[in-house]
């Protein structure tokens, strides 16, 4: 039986909104995630599904009531939840192993936008670099709580971590990426410019979260986000001199799934956990 994904963006129960600004997860959103849950086990028992994992990130990882939801959760579903660090994030993402098959005269910055946090992990040579995460996300953003000295974290450590490296070459993964390039209408393969970006920002930025989703035909929880989102691919981008962006549609899940395989086909797997 192979590894199956599902994921909690099906309901966009949207956790970093009460996390990033209470510090906690509210009741309400507490019932909707038991609940949802219940329902993938639900699809989970009918597919037969045998091997599975369950992971949190940002929002969890801030949450000061993140072990109570998931002893919440083992209790009324029989599912654990793993909360993984920033750092394990990276670590998944590079799971996808996409560097590794480009070009090797190019060093490669794969940028994983999401609302809690910014993952990147950095390629040169063909080799890993570095992974890492910050706490600057599109629903952190929108709620004001990304200040200037930690876009001033972040601009130093990809200033110093990529100097002296050339032709580097932006990946992007998340929601938001895929859907400028959507709109774009570029062809698979064929990257976004920086300058591209920065029209789309100067556009988006121009309409009201209404308007963007009468215009661009795109949902509220896609609207309210997008705008910022843009902003933090814009700025990795300018502070390690990058002119392009490619999206190959991949990302933290993705990276799971691939980690979650090898384990399978290695006998390594441990228990079974759904994949959030």
């Amino acid at each position: 039986m192979l590894p199956v994904y599902l994921s909690l963006k099906w309901k966009k129960i949207r956790l970093g909104f009460d996390v990033f600004e209470s510090g906690d997860i509210s009741k309400i959103k507490i019932n909707k995630v038991v609940e949802t849950i219940k329902a993938y086990k639900h699809l989970l028992n009918i597919y037969e599904v045998k091997y599975l994992k369950a992971c949190a990130t940002s929002a969890m990882r801030d949450a000061k009531n993140a072990q109570d939801i998931i002893r919440k959760v083992k209790l009324e579903t029989g599912i654990e939840i793993q909360v993984i660090s920033g750092d394990e994030e990276a670590s998944f993402i590079y799971e996808n192993h996409i560097a590794e098959n480009l070009a090797g005269e190019h060093s490669y910055l794969y940028i994983d936008v999401g609302g809690g946090s910014t993952e990147l992990t950095f390629f040169n040579e063909g080799k890993l670099v570095f992974k890492e995460s910050f706490n600057i996300g599109t629903i952190r953003l929108l709620k004001g709580l990304v200040t200037d000295q930690h876009w001033e974290d972040m601009k130093e450590y990809i200033k110093s971590h990529t100097k002296g490296k050339s032709d580097i070459i932006a990946i992007g993964s998340g929601g938001n990426i895929n859907k400028v390039f959507s709109l774009s209408k570029k062809k698979e393969g064929k990257p976004l410019s920086l300058e591209l970006l920065r029209d789309y920002h100067k556009e988006f930025s121009s309409f009201t979260m209404e308007e963007r989703m009468k215009v661009y035909k795109i949902r509220e929880d896609r609207a309210d986000v997008i705008v910022p989102a843009i902003q933090i691919y814009i700025n990795v981008m300018r502070w390690a001199d990058i002119e392009e962006i490619y999206v190959p549609k991949i990302g933290l899940a993705d990276g799971l799934v691939h980690m979650l395989y090898d384990e399978v086909k290695n006998n390594r797997f441990e228990k079974n956990t759904l994949l959030l």
